[in-house]
C-alpha cells in the first residue's frame, strides 16, 4: 500500500472521532464454535446453525408479523401464493434478535470487512400451492464474475419447521465454489430444519425457496448482509426513521449504515453520521 493510500484510511480514525467502532457481540461466541461454523460454511457453502430461537421468541415473532402479512408477491420470483414484508425493522422489533444474533455475528466477523452492512431484513410466508422459485445467487447483481468470494452472506431463519414438503428453502450444495455453471433443477436439496434454526450461507450459493405441496403456510425471516463498501439491497437510510435507529441494537445501528468504512464511506456532511442521531439533529 503506497504512503498515499495509507494517509487516507488514517483519516477514517479521525471521521469516527467520538464514535469509535464499537465491538460485535459475536466476540461473546466462543471461537471453537466459529471456527467449526466457518469450516462447514467454506466447505459447503452453508451451516445450519440449529436451536437459537426459543419457543416463547418464535411465538413473539408470529404474533406480531401475522398482521402485517397483508399482501402477495407481485411476480414469479417473489411468489404469487408467498406473502414478504420489507422494512420489518420500522413495523417491530421482534426480528432484531435475527439481524443481530451473536452467533451469526461471529461468522459475518470471520468472513467480511469491518463495519459490513445489512443489506436485507424481510418476512418470508409461503402458502400452500406455491411453486419452487427459480435458482439464484444473492450476490448475482453484482458485477464482478464468478469464481470469486463472496461479497455478502444470508441467513433464513426457521419460524415454522422447514420440511422437505412445505418449501423449505433448497440449496446446491458447494455451488459457491462454481464459475458460471447454471445449477439444474434436480440438483436442488431442501434444508430441513426445526423452528428456532436458521441456515447460514454465502451469497455465491445457488438456492431458492421451496415448493409448498403441504396444507400449511411456511413462515420465515431472512437477513441479509454485505461488505461495507456495497450498496446494500435495501436503502436502510431512508427506509429506516432515526427514532427506529436510536431503539435498535448497536450492532444493527452500525450495519444499518452509522458506521464509517475507511477512509470515509459513509460519512453526511463529512461527519460521521452518528451525528444525526444527536438530540440536537433531530429537527433535522
Amino acid at each position: 500500500m503506497s504512503t498515499d493510500v495509507s494517509s487516507l484510511m488514517d483519516l477514517g480514525g479521525d471521521l469516527a472521532g467520538t464514535y469509535r467502532r464499537t465491538a460485535s457481540s459475536g466476540a461473546s461466541i466462543d471461537a471453537a464454535v466459529s471456527e467449526a461454523d466457518l469450516a462447514a460454511l467454506q466447505r459447503d457453502g452453508y451451516v445450519i446453525l440449529p436451536d437459537l430461537l426459543t419457543p416463547a421468541e418464535l411465538g413473539e415473532i408470529r404474533d406480531a408479523v401475522a398482521p402485517l402479512l397483508d399482501r402477495h408477491g407481485r411476480n414469479g420470483f417473489e411468489g404469487r401464493m408467498t406473502q414478504r414484508v420489507y422494512s420489518v425493522l420500522n413495523k417491530t422489533r421482534s426480528c432484531d434478535r435475527i439481524a443481530d444474533h451473536p452467533r451469526v455475528l461471529a461468522l459475518l466477523d470471520r468472513l467480511f470487512l469491518p463495519n459490513y452492512l445489512l443489506s436485507m431484513l424481510q418476512v418470508i410466508n409461503i402458502l400452500p400451492g406455491e411453486r419452487a422459485q427459480l435458482l439464484h445467487t444473492d450476490d448475482g447483481f453484482y458485477p464482478p464474475p464468478r469464481p470469486r468470494a463472496a461479497l455478502g452472506a444470508a441467513t433464513i431463519w426457521a419460524i415454522d419447521d422447514f420440511t422437505a414438503d412445505n418449501g423449505a428453502t433448497d440449496i446446491i450444495l458447494g455451488s459457491h465454489l462454481w464459475g458460471q455453471r447454471t445449477p439444474a433443477e434436480t440438483e436442488r436439496e431442501p434444508v430441513v430444519m426445526e423452528a428456532g434454526s436458521c441456515v447460514f450461507f454465502l451469497s455465491t450459493l445457488w438456492h431458492g425457496g421451496g415448493a409448498n405441496r403441504s396444507a400449511a403456510p411456511r413462515l420465515a425471516v431472512t437477513a441479509q448482509y454485505c461488505e461495507p463498501w456495497l450498496r446494500p439491497q435495501e436503502a436502510f437510510t431512508l427506509s429506516t426513521t432515526r427514532d427506529t435507529v436510536r431503539a435498535v441494537s448497536e450492532d444493527i445501528r452500525r450495519m444499518l449504515g452509522y458506521s464509517i468504512h475507511p477512509p470515509f464511506i459513509g460519512q453526511v456532511d463529512g461527519m460521521h453520521p452518528k451525528r444525526l442521531l444527536e438530540p440536537r439533529a433531530q429537527a433535522l
